[in-house]
């Protein structure tokens, strides 16, 4: 008899680990089945935590960071090397992956190592390293097995000069040139990040505009500070061949019949739910075209006692929103209660350079739905912190209600955006107003304060 379990989780990625530790404080038999090596997916290996720690060695060690202060020429390092980058990514991996597995031991997780697939709709096959075959039963399941980078058929992908966002990791030398297709969160993290190395970085992708979920107005201010530094951003064009000539240069070809060489070609042009080894059929599912599962509500599949949540589900494949995905589906399996889904107030980080972050309403949502509003402005050079720190760029845009004057959306640009979007969010998540922001107390000197600056230039556009 196979053992059974009261939830499998396939994928440890945040959505995985989270769902599983939910169920196991509940006194639930969990099991977790893990197809690579370590656990933590993705997001610990090759996205999430690789990406952010690269960028945060690449502005330590050439010193981007501080050339607000000491000059555009100032660098810590005068050759950064991908030694350097590669070597703190792999001590924050080893970190990562030590703390979950001590994390899902400590509540009881079993993890088991191998390829899961399902047999029927409770029975799971899991296929080891070494090949031998074994069956569990589940009475609930949470597939969480994220997704993989997208690589379009006409391109010969090699794994140096033409790679994908995964490959960035097996990198051998930090190129002179760089084109990155695809100007989605991950396009636009690396584009910007080796930017920020001097390196000369062509950005293209199809649409007419970049990270369409966020307020236009940062997304201008960041295109504007990317051309600032010297890339080349090309929107609405689309890639027709890349080919390495013999200098070992790629040649990339767009639609339009432009042409340029770049020494290194990422392509970061949407993700392929991992699903295909899953054998869905026999559970009674069915993915879509980019091998994603369609949900409801409350993460339930077209069968109801099996769920899915994280990057395998579509937008926003972010490691925060991936996380709540999971506890949530979690507990409406077993039945505990699930915040109405509309109140949910999911903040968006982009952790390019500078970073972003949004939550609540941009302001075309609000023109969209004829809501009136106005907007409050600070810069964050134009704080006390801002001055110390060296601040040349960053802004935090808040969005109130014309009327009752409530909070409806933050929207923040520059160093700290993703910490202080939090601030905002609390605000919004208890209905609150303009005041708070005039009358509350910030410290001084911080960041912080340019919550009350916002809200005191919002309070001088309001028509009385």
């Amino acid at each position: 008899m196979p053992n059974k379990y009261d939830l499998v989780v396939i994928g440890s990625g945040p959505a995985g680990q989270k769902a599983a530790i939910q169920a196991a404080k509940i006194h639930k038999k969990v099991a977790i089945i893990e197809r690579d090596r370590e656990i933590g997916g993705v997001a610990v290996h090759t996205g999430t935590i690789p990406s952010k720690t690269i960028r945060e060695a690449v502005l330590y060690l050439s010193g981007y960071d501080q050339r607000g202060l000491y000059g555009q020429g100032y660098c810590l390092k005068e050759e950064v090397t991908i030694t350097d980058i590669l070597r703190r990514v792999s001590i924050t991996i080893g970190q990562e992956t030590e703390v979950m597995s001590h994390q899902l031991r400590r509540n009881g997780v079993t993890i088991l190592k191998g390829t899961a697939s399902f047999l029927d709709q409770h029975r799971i096959q899991i296929k080891s390293h070494h090949g031998k075959l074994s069956q569990i039963e589940a009475s609930y399941v949470l597939i969480a097995t994220g997704t993989r980078p997208h690589r379009p058929d006409h391109i010969k992908f090699d794994g140096e000069t033409v790679i994908d966002s995964d490959d960035i990791m097996q990198l051998k030398k930090i190129p002179r040139s760089m084109a990155v297709i695809g100007a989605g969160v991950i396009g636009v993290e690396y584009a910007s990040i080796f930017s920020a190395l001097d390196i000369k970085v062509t950005l293209v992708d199809g649409r007419d505009s970049m990270l369409g979920f966020m307020d236009r107005e940062i997304t201008d201010e960041l295109t504007h500070l990317m051309r600032d530094r010297g890339m080349v951003i090309r929107l609405g064009e689309d890639v027709a061949s890349v080919e390495k000539d013999e200098t070992g240069e790629a040649m990339i070809t767009l639609v339009s019949g432009k042409k340029f060489r770049a020494e290194l070609v990422m392509f970061a042009a949407g993700r392929m739910g991992c699903t295909t080894s899953l054998n869905l059929e026999n559970a009674g599912l069915q993915a879509d075209s980019r091998h994603r599962i369609k949900v409801n509500e409350f993460y339930q599949t077209e069968v109801p006692h099996i769920y899915a949540a994280g990057d395998v589900i579509g937008f926003p494949s972010l490691a925060s929103t991936s996380m709540e995905q999971g506890r949530l589906a979690a507990r409406h399996a077993f039945g505990l209660s699930v915040p109405n889904q509309q109140r949910q107030l999911f903040p968006y980080g982009v952790y390019a350079v500078p970073e972003m972050s949004v939550v609540g309403k941009t302001e075309e949502e609000l023109t969209r739905d004829k809501i009136p509003y106005e907007v409050g402005i600070a810069r964050l050079k134009e704080t006390a912190r801002g001055h110390i720190m060296g601040l040349q760029e960053g802004m935090l845009k808040l969005v109130f209600g014309l009327d009752d004057k409530k909070l409806l959306g933050v929207h923040v640009i520059g160093e700290g955006a993703t910490e202080l979007v939090h601030i905002g969010q609390v605000v919004l998540g208890l209905n609150g107003d303009i005041e708070f922001f005039i009358d509350n107390v910030f410290n001084y000197p911080t960041l912080a304060e340019a919550y009350k600056i916002a809200a005191l230039d919002a309070c001088n556009r309001f028509v009385e």
